[in-house]
């Protein structure tokens, strides 16, 4: 695998559907938001810690893959 298809390969897992397994590394509740650091790490949040956290968090983030917006699907 070449450097192009690795970082492919990282950025379809960085912006894959989270599921009712993914929890908040903060709370353990259902994580709605995942935020895939640019050292490579993966942090996930529920809403209320990504809103907490979004500020600090999100310019350091390669990816801040955000799903928040299901909560308020009809």
């Amino acid at each position: 695998m070449n450097d192009t298809q690795t970082a492919t390969l990282e950025t379809d897992e960085a912006n894959a559907p989270l599921s009712a397994l993914d929890r908040c590394d903060s709370c353990g509740a259902q994580a709605y938001v995942r935020a895939t650091m640019e050292s490579g790490g993966t942090l996930l949040f529920c809403a209320h810690h990504a809103a907490k956290h979004r500020e600090a968090m999100q310019p350091l983030a390669a990816v801040w893959h955000d799903e928040t917006a299901k909560l308020t699907e009809a």
